[in-house]
C-alpha cells in the first residue's frame, strides 16, 4: 500500500494555490494536503473548498501553530520572509521538513546557521526552490571550484516598484537603474521582491559578496532574473524571464516532485 506524504500549505494566494492543484489534479499523486494557512482566511476557506470537490478538504488554521500542530511531513510555504521566520524552527523541531519560497528570510547569518543546525540536529530539511531564477548546481559548483565572483540582475516595471522606497512618477516614462549594492542589502530594501537574490547567493558567494543591481523599465512586464558566475575555469549566466510569478509555484511542484522521485534532478 503507498502511504501519501502529508502536505501543508502557508500562503494561499496564486503560488500555494498552483501547489494544491497539483495534488488535486494528480501530478503530485505522491502527497495529501491536510492543512492550510493564510494572513486572509478567506483564502484559506477557497483553497480548501476547492480541495474539497473531490476528496476530504484540508483543515483551515487559524495560525501557523495550528498548522504546525497537524504535524504534517512537508510545510509549503508561500507566504513571506516574516512567515518563514516564524515557522522554520518549530516546524524542524517538530518533524515537518520546509520547502520555501521566501528565501530572503536567510540573509540573516544567524537565522541560517540556527536553522541549519536546527535541521541537522531533528533529521529534517529545508528545500530551497529556484523560483523565478535557476542554474543552483552550477553556481554551487562554481563556487566549490574556488574564486568565484557573482553577480545578480533584475529587470521590473515600475508598478512593480509601486509602494518600495525607490518608486517615483519619473519611472513611468524613465529607465533607471534602482538598486545597486549586496543581496543582503537588497532583501533588506524590497522584503518581498528580489528573495531570488538571496537563493542565488546562498547557493553561490554568499548575500554580502553576491552584487545586485535592480533596472526599471516603463511599460515592462514581467521579470528578468540574471545571475553571472565565474572562476578561473568556469563563466557561466542564467538567464530567466518570466511573465507572472507562477513559475515560482511551480518549482515548489517540480521540488516535490524531486523529492518524492527515485530518480532526482539536481
Amino acid at each position: 500500500m503507498n502511504i501519501k506524504k502529508t502536505l501543508s500549505i502557508v500562503g494561499c494566494g496564486k503560488l500555494g494555490s498552483i501547489v494544491a492543484d497539483a495534488i488535486r489534479n494528480g501530478i503530485l499523486s505522491e502527497y495529501e494536503l491536510i492543512g492550510v494557512y493564510s494572513r486572509t482566511r478567506s483564502k484559506a476557506e477557497a483553497l480548501a473548498a476547492r480541495m474539497a470537490c473531490d476528496k476530504q478538504a484540508p483543515a483551515v488554521c487559524d495560525s501557523i501553530g495550528e498548522l504546525l500542530a497537524l504535524k504534517p511531513d512537508y510545510i509549503v510555504e508561500a507566504a513571506s520572509p516574516a512567515a518563514m521566520r516564524e515557522l522554520a524552527l518549530p516546524a524542524l523541531r517538530g518533524g515537518s521538513s520546509v520547502v520555501t519560497l521566501s528565501i530572503g528570510a536567510f540573509a540573516d547569518d544567524a537565522f541560517y546557521a540556527e536553522v541549519m543546525q536546527t535541521a541537522k540536529a531533528c533529521g529534517t530539511h529545508v528545500y530551497v526552490v529556484s523560483g523565478a531564477t535557476g542554474g543552483f548546481d552550477v553556481l554551487q559548483t562554481a563556487t566549490l571550484m574556488g574564486g568565484a565572483t557573482a553577480r545578480f540582475f533584475n529587470e521590473k516595471g515600475p508598478n512593480a516598484l509601486r509602494g518600495t522606497a525607490v518608486y517615483d512618477e519619473s519611472l513611468q516614462t524613465e529607465q533607471r537603474t534602482v538598486f545597486t549594492g549586496t543581496a543582503k542589502e537588497a532583501i533588506a530594501m524590497f522584503p518581498t521582491k528580489v528573495n531570488v537574490t538571496v537563493a542565488a547567493s546562498r547557493a553561490s558567494v554568499g548575500p554580502e559578496q553576491m552584487h545586485v543591481t535592480m533596472q526599471s523599465t516603463p511599460g515592462f512586464v514581467g521579470d528578468t532574473q540574471r545571475v553571472e558566475i565565474k572562476n578561473e575555469q568556469v563563466h557561466a549566466v542564467i538567464d530567466v524571464y518570466s511573465a507572472t510569478a507562477e513559475i515560482a509555484g511551480w518549482s515548489v511542484v517540480s521540488t516535490l516532485l524531486n523529492i518524492a522521485s527515485p530518480i532526482v534532478f539536481i
